[in-house]
């Protein structure tokens, strides 16, 4: 009989007491990691809870005016969120808009028709262009995308500052984001499915999109709705480009302040402390936490969803 292998030796040679010691303690270290992310959660809810109590125990505020008046005002009296509530919904409606489609395609094309060589050039530059300053991509909007769209609709019909250039640059930032997202789920569908797609005689288009993108529609379900989350909590862009003061319209070339523009500005402010202004920027931030929060369970709903779907078409 041949001897064992040195490193076999070596291996069987070592304390069993030693090994579970090291992986109880790879487990407390991890363990630990999970509650300390836990428990930031849970701080920064509690602390925008404290300070938004303290905004609705004013006399004048409550649930009903903050939801349903079209004023924002909070210094005279004006407590209605809807003005700021809907010019981020707006802002993000574009966004997505301009990233959805272009991310998506940009992907396909990435996944299905480029070769290896202008992927491995094109995906990197990508998630560069993501790592951008949102401050530049606000200072862009505000000298490139707003005399564009002034040249082109007329200076009476577009704003200075407007929620349309606000949501275009938003739109090139979430951009590459959806694009890197959804080429990863678009490779992750096994090749079998192309191949044998492929044998049946159809085309490139036919695979990429009958067989390709309904395997993958979890994923780019995901990566749109986390670009919108990321559209919806976007501050510098909307705080240099689509304007200050609250205005309820939904016309995009008009100025309108966000939920995170107000934060923004209210903040680089000259306030006290436990004033009507100051508890303010509490009650929007955890309205934001809330819709961002909703954002990511559909998300979540949305993939589970086709998750079983496909379990059982499996069976």
């Amino acid at each position: 009989m041949s001897p064992s292998p040195p490193q076999m030796v070596l291996f069987c040679s070592r304390p069993i007491k030693t090994l579970r010691r090291k992986d109880l303690l790879l487990k407390g270290v991890l363990a630990s990691f999970s509650i300390i992310s836990v428990g930031v959660t849970v701080g920064i809810v509690y602390i925008l809870a404290t300070e938004a109590f303290r905004f609705f125990s004013t006399d004048d505020v409550t649930l009903r005016v903050f939801f349903t008046s079209l004023e924002w005002q909070p210094v005279i009296g004006r407590f209605g969120v809807l003005p700021l509530l809907n010019s981020t919904l707006v802002t993000s409606f574009i966004a997505m808009v301009v990233a959805g489609p272009l991310g998506i395609c940009a992907a396909i094309y990435m996944s299905e028709y480029a070769g290896e060589r202008f992927r491995s050039r094109v995906k990197p530059t990508l998630e560069i262009l993501a790592g951008v300053p949102t401050i530049v991509y606000g200072y862009f909007a505000l000298t490139f995308i707003t005399p564009l769209l002034r040249r082109i609709f007329g200076r009476d019909v577009v704003d200075v500052y407007n929620t349309a250039s606000a949501g275009i640059a938003m739109g090139v930032l979430v951009f590459p984001m959806i694009a890197s997202m959804v080429e990863d789920a678009l490779s992750a569908v096994p090749s079998g499915l192309r191949q044998a797609a492929y044998g049946l005689g159809a085309t490139k288009l036919e695979v990429s999109v009958g067989i390709v993108i309904p395997a993958a529609v979890s994923g780019i379900t995901a990566a749109v709705i986390m670009g919108l989350s990321r559209a919806v909590g976007e501050t510098m862009i909307v705080a240099l480009a689509a304007g200050a003061g609250s205005h309820f319209t939904f016309d995009p070339f008009k100025s309108a302040e966000t939920m995170t523009g107000y934060i923004a500005r209210i903040s680089g402010g000259d306030i006290g402390y436990d004033t009507v202004d100051y508890n303010s920027i509490f009650a929007i931030g955890i309205l934001l936490f809330l819709v961002t929060f909703v954002l990511n369970a559909i998300s979540q709903m949305i993939i589970r969803k086709y998750r079983e779907f496909g379990n059982d078409e499996c069976r």
